[in-house]
């Protein structure tokens, strides 16, 4: 049987490389961990998440928001979700308020430059991460 020990990466295609990197590194601050190149220019490349998880980013200029490819949303635990949300605001990124979700954990969502959502997340003594037990959607 496979145990599966935590998200190793997630696959996300990007309009345009550099714009992507920046919002990554100058947001979020995930620092560039190696590029992919082909034909001498680099047209991917891994961004650190801590430890061993990764996003991984293609150069894709025809992705759209429609295509079968592009993932839903992907997931950031951070230490203090204001703490975040006051830094991508002075980036001048849209970030929504934080809120207490149904599975005891206080979130906040921002949308990287290529349509891709992304949550940011913060564990509380209740999260059902770590307590378990059914939640009831509120959406």
């Amino acid at each position: 049987m496979i145990k599966v020990r935590q998200l190793a990466h997630v696959c996300i295609f990007a309009h345009d490389l550099e714009a992507t990197r920046s919002f990554y590194r100058d947001v979020l601050g995930m620092d560039t961990r190696f590029n992919f190149l082909r034909d001498g220019r680099i047209f991917g490349f891994y961004l650190n998440c801590r430890g061993r998880s990764h996003v991984e980013v293609f150069e894709k200029t025809e992705a759209s928001d429609g295509d079968r490819n592009q993932i839903n949303h992907f997931c950031l635990e951070v230490e203090d979700i204001e703490a975040a949300i006051a830094h991508i605001r002075s980036k001048c990124v849209e970030v929504t308020p934080k809120k207490l979700a149904c599975d005891d954990t206080f979130q906040a969502w921002i949308t990287d430059p290529n349509g891709v959502r992304i949550e940011l997340f913060e564990s509380t003594a209740k999260s059902a991460q770590f307590t378990g037990g059914d939640r009831v959607v509120d959406w």
